[in-house]
C-alpha cells in the first residue's frame, strides 16, 4: 500500500501571522471584576488617561471582551459575591457588549487550591448522592435565575481552583488524597446542570474546570478522566509565581500539552503581578517580593512587561486567552477581615491616586499579539479514524491525538505558530510519517491511501 502526503495552504480559518489590533474570534482577554461593585460602594473612583470613567468601561475601552465573576452560596460575612451581586456585575458587563464567565465556588467563602469548604446549607446532607443533587439543583437554579433576566453567562466554571477534593468539611480541612468517587460525582452534577441550563436557554454555555498552578494540571485531569469527568470545553489555569514551581517556559509547555491531551481549549483564567512594593493602607498585600520574576521588577513597566509577555506566551502555545485577577481591587476606606483597604492594591492595574488611574499594564487587553494558524490533518473518507492516532512533538511527548469525524473525512485540528517545523507520525491501519514547516495561512495536511 502506498501512502501519499499532500500539503495545501487552504484558508480554512484565515489568520495572518502578523500582529492584529483586536483578538481574533474565539480568543478572550478579560478581567475578574468581582470586587468592582464593592469598590464603587466604598467610594472608589477610576480614571483612564486623566478622564474619570466606570471601571467596566475602562477595560472595555482597552479591548476586554470577557468579564469573570465569582459566586458564593450563602456568604454571611459579606454582602457581595452572592446572586444579587452577580446579577449586578453581569448586567454591567453585558451592557457594554462583553461576555461573562460565572465562577461557582460551591462554598460560602473563598475556595482555592488549599481551601474547599462545603456550604453550611449542605453540611449535613449525609450522602454523596444528596450532595450531588444539591450541587446540580443549586447550579441550575442560579443559571435559570440569570436566564430569567437575560443574564445567561457564556461560560461557567464548575468549581474554583479545585486542586483538592471540593466541598470538604471546613475551610481548615487540609488537602489529602481525593476521593474521586465523590469528587467526580459532585463535579459531574454541576456540569450536567450547566448542560441542562444551556439546553433550556437555547444558547451554548461553555463548561470550564479550573486548577491552580500549571504543575498540578495534568495529574488532576488524568485522575478526573479516570473518574469519568470528561464533559468540559475549557481548562482554566491559575498562574502566580509565588505559588508555582514553574517559570514561563513550564507554563507554556503545559498549555501546549494539555490542549492536545484532553481536547479542550485552555485559558489562563487567573494571573497578576505587582507594580509596586509600597502600601497605601493598613491591609497587608498578598503579593510581595516572593512574587517577582527575574527581569520583571515591581514597577509600572515591570507589570506591563509581565502581562504582555505572559499573554503572548499563552497564545503562542495555543491558549485562547488571559484573564487578570482583580485589576480593580483598590484601596478604599472600607474595612475587610484583612484590615482597612485592599490586600491586592499593589497588584491592581490602577494606581494609588484619587481617582485611581489605569496603569500601562492595561494594554494586555488589546489583543495585539502574533497568533498561531490553524493546521488540519485529514484522513480520506472511509479511513478507520477510531483506530488512527497522530503523534509528534507539536502535540507533546507521549500524546496520541485522535481524529474526529468530519464531512470530508476524519480530521484533527490544532493551532501552531508560523515557522514551526512539524514532524508527525500516523499510526493505525497504515503507518506513515511526514514533515513540513507551518506557513502564515491555515493549512491542510491530506493523507490519501492507494
Amino acid at each position: 500500500m502506498k501512502t501519499f502526503i499532500g500539503l495545501a495552504g487552504l484558508g480554512l480559518s484565515l489568520m495572518a501571522s502578523t500582529s492584529l489590533q483586536a483578538a481574533p474570534e474565539g480568543y478572550f482577554f478579560g478581567a475578574d471584576m468581582s470586587f468592582v461593585n464593592e469598590m464603587d460602594d466604598c467610594g472608589a473612583r477610576f480614571a483612564d488617561a486623566g478622564t474619570e470613567k466606570d471601571a467596566f468601561q475602562i477595560i472595555k475601552d482597552h479591548g476586554a471582551n470577557l468579564v469573570r465573576v465569582r459566586i458564593w452560596h450563602s456568604p454571611d460575612w459579606t454582602n457581595y459575591s452572592n446572586l444579587a451581586d452577580v446579577k449586578r456585575t453581569i448586567r454591567r458587563a453585558k451592557a457594554l457588549g462583553m461576555q461573562t464567565l460565572l465562577d461557582f465556588h460551591y462554598s460560602d467563602d473563598w475556595a482555592d487550591g488549599d481551601k474547599q469548604a462545603i456550604p453550611k446549607a449542605w453540611a449535613n446532607l449525609g450522602s454523596v448522592e444528596a450532595e450531588a443533587q444539591a450541587v446540580h439543583d443549586y447550579t441550575l437554579d442560579v443559571l435559570n435565575a440569570l436566564k430569567a433576566e437575560g443574564l445567561t453567562p457564556e461560560m461557567v466554571q464548575v468549581g474554583n481552583e479545585t486542586n483538592g477534593e471540593i466541598m470538604r468539611e471546613s475551610i481548615d480541612t487540609p488537602n489529602g488524597p481525593i476521593n474521586w468517587a465523590r469528587n467526580g460525582a459532585l463535579l459531574n452534577a454541576g456540569i450536567r446542570a450547566v448542560r441542562e441550563a444551556a439546553r433550556d436557554a437555547g444558547t451554548p454555555i461553555g463548561v470550564m474546570l479550573h486548577i491552580a498552578q500549571p504543575e498540578n494540571v495534568e495529574p488532576w485531569f488524568d485522575a478526573a478522566a479516570a473518574a469519568g469527568v470528561m464533559d468540559y470545553d475549557y481548562i482554566g489555569i491559575s498562574y502566580y509565581r509565588k505559588w508555582s514551581s514553574q517559570g514561563f517556559d513550564g507554563l507554556g509547555h503545559v498549555i501546549g500539552r494539555v490542549r492536545h491531551k484532553y481536547g479542550a481549549e485552555v485559558i489562563l483564567v487567573e494571573t497578576a503581578y505587582p507594580w509596586t512594593m509600597t502600601q497605601d493602607d493598613t491591609s497587608t498585600n498578598v503579593l510581595g517580593e516572593d512574587s517577582l520574576l527575574k527581569g520583571y521588577p515591581a514597577s509600572r513597566k515591570g507589570q506591563q512587561k509581565y502581562m504582555r509577555d505572559i499573554s503572548s506566551l499563552v497564545v503562542e502555545n495555543g491558549g485562547m486567552g488571559v484573564v487578570y485577577w482583580e485589576p480593580a481591587w483598590v484601596s478604599t476606606q472600607c474595612k475587610t477581615r484583612w484590615g482597612t483597604g485592599s490586600a491586592w492594591e499593589n497588584a491592581a492595574i490602577f494606581d494609588y491616586g484619587k481617582p485611581h488611574e489605569a496603569l500601562p499594564a492595561m494594554d494586555y487587553l488589546d489583543g495585539n499579539y502574533d497568533y498561531p494558524v490553524r493546521v488540519t490533518f485529514r484522513l480520506p473518507e472511509g479511513a478507520a479514524a477510531d483506530e488512527t492516532v497522530l503523534t509528534g512533538d507539536f502535540v507533546g511527548a507521549g500524546i496520541r491525538a485522535r481524529f474526529k469525524p468530519g464531512a470530508r473525512g476524519a480530521e484533527f485540528t490544532t493551532r501552531l505558530m508560523p515557522g514551526t517545523k512539524v514532524e508527525y507520525r500516523l499510526e493505525g491501519a497504515v503507518v506513515s510519517e511526514g514533515s513540513f514547516t507551518v506557513g502564515s495561512r491555515a493549512q491542510l495536511v491530506s493523507v490519501a491511501f492507494e
